[in-house]
């Protein structure tokens, strides 16, 4: 069993603790389940319905848009657009896909997936299954002696709280350079599997979680990935249950979603919730438009609607010291995994780096979807791009009828 032995849930009714893993699958009874779920055991490749060698034209239906935007393709193509969609209430108003892509094809969301996480933990919250005023630790147990559990050499410091963890205020010995190979993000990608592994690396992610260090102050924003890997933690811990199922269970499964969401998984099996997420442009925003419509999804509510107003109103502006952010949007803030612009808009959205976004317009009840492959994974001449992009748009959908 690699990592924290025991502490990973079990994956089907009445295995043990942390099983399957990699030197069980083939085994009775594991084999039962590993045989049907093997992609969330060891790295898979699709098989495509569609030939290879017949490459789809781009699909582009923006003539809704295009009279106070005749340049929105162009735009689309300048940042690299795989899928974009806007959905008003119920209607698909406007979708434009790149050659090569389908609209049932599934797109890797990147760090959109976060807010997914961040939905799964306002469920829990809702049912009293977890408190966020409560220490991180109280849930999971493992992370004491880490930047989690609290300003180091201070026994009598607060311990630092599921809230806090989940509006990223908490001071973490966490680089979340993306292009650097000695950053924390880059390790935490190959405890993941996300990159060849190096000598030393933690054996999963749960371990690396445990790894990290800081002063644990608390009270100002710092953007890092680790945070919702700890949230997913969290909820593996209340419910029992792997977080990929969780999120089906909680959220995915509600949507009357087209097609299964993915997400990758480490070799202890856990789903990398910070980053890992793929499914379609259409299915993306239909997580959009629960949240617009207060919680609620087809399959019943997912969020109660005081969370979802928590999220639309914004965290603390005091705490939003991220210049990258507060240039474009000087009253934004971050909660609950979500960014939120607090612009006259009201404008909110969950982002991932390539060009991922999940934008939420509440003033004309409208979800924009924009996935996308930058050539850089984060810089402010992309973000300033793709914020035009996303915000030019929401005003020409006030001339939509």
């Amino acid at each position: 069993m690699t990592g924290l032995t025991g502490a990973h849930p079990p994956r089907f009714p009445g295995a043990e603790p942390g099983q399957p893993h990699l030197d069980s699958w083939q085994e009775a009874p594991q084999n039962r389940w590993a045989f049907a779920h093997l992609g969330e055991l060891l790295p898979s490749a699709t098989i495509s319905r569609r030939p290879p060698a017949v490459p789809l034209a781009a699909l582009v239906r923006l003539d809704a848009l295009t009279p106070q935007m005749p340049d929105l393709q162009a735009r689309l193509e300048q940042t690299y657009t795989n899928a974009f969609l806007v959905l008003r209430g119920a209607e698909v108003l406007a979708e434009y896909y790149a050659p090569g892509f389908a609209a049932d094809d599934r797109h890797l969301l990147m760090s959109v997936s976060k807010s997914l996480c961040g939905t799964v933990v306002g469920a829990l919250v809702d049912e009293g299954r977890i408190d966020p005023a409560q220490p991180v630790t109280t849930y999971v147990p493992e992370l004491a002696g880490s930047v989690y559990d609290g300003p180091q050499g201070d026994p009598n410091a607060p311990r630092v709280t599921v809230q806090q963890v989940l509006d990223m205020e908490i001071a973490i010995d966490y680089s979340e350079d993306y292009v650097d190979p000695a950053s924390e993000v880059q390790t935490h990608d190959r405890s993941a599997g996300w990159r060849s592994r190096r000598a030393g690396d933690p054996a999963d992610t749960y371990e690396f979680l445990t790894t990290l260090r800081g002063n644990g102050a608390t009270g100002e924003f710092q953007y890092c990935s680790a945070n919702t890997d700890v949230l997913a933690w969290v909820i593996e811990r209340v419910t029992g249950l792997p977080y990929a199922e969780a999120l089906s269970t909680y959220l995915w499964s509600k949507l009357d979603a087209d097609r299964d969401a993915t997400i990758t998984v480490d070799s202890a099996g856990f789903g990398f919730a910070n980053g890992g997420v793929s499914s379609t442009a259409r299915d993306l925003a239909r997580v959009g438009r629960m949240m617009l419509d207060g919680g609620v999804a087809p399959g019943g509510r997912v969020v109660s609607e005081a969370w979802v107003r928590s999220v639309m109103a914004g965290g603390s502006r005091e705490a939003m010291t991220y210049e990258g952010f507060t240039g474009a949007f000087p009253e934004g803030s971050y909660t609950r995994q979500w960014w939120c612009t607090g612009n006259e808009r009201g404008n909110v959205s969950g982002i991932g780096i390539h060009g991922q976004n999940l934008w939420l317009e509440p003033q004309t009840d409208s979800v924009i979807v924009k996935l996308s492959t930058w050539p850089d994974p984060d810089t402010e001449h992309w973000h300033g791009l793709q914020s035009g992009v996303l915000l030019d748009v929401s005003r020409a959908l006030d001339a939509v009828a």
